[in-house]
């Protein structure tokens, strides 16, 4: 599913997909209200029919919620929107962690 262009939540307008996950794809988007960038991590289709998954996808959400940490991301909403299951999180802007690491070993070698 292409999100780009679309609003979620009526607040944040999705931009670009910046990443892939097992669970979930992020994207980068414009919270409308705050007038800021966000990441919005979206559940894939194939899991929103599946209970475990939403149940997972939720504890995930407010299990980080919990967390203050300068290098952990802070969430700021969670939502479901016409059955997008979707979490509103800090954009990091920067290279990717693969990015960093490749870099690295690349040096080394």
């Amino acid at each position: 599913m292409n999100l780009e262009g679309k609003i979620l939540g009526n607040r944040y307008e999705i931009i670009e997909k910046v990443g892939n996950g097992g669970m979930a794809t992020v994207y980068k988007a414009t919270d409308l209200v705050l007038k800021r960038y966000v990441a919005v991590k979206v559940l894939r289709d194939e899991f929103t029919t599946d209970e475990e998954f939403i149940r997972r996808f939720e504890t995930e959400a407010q299990s980080a919620a919990r967390l203050v940490h300068a290098n952990i991301v802070s969430i700021f909403d969670v939502g479901v929107d016409n059955g997008i299951y979707y979490i509103v999180m800090e954009l990091i802007q920067g290279k990717t962690l693969w990015k960093s690491l490749f870099h690295r070993f690349k040096m080394i070698i």
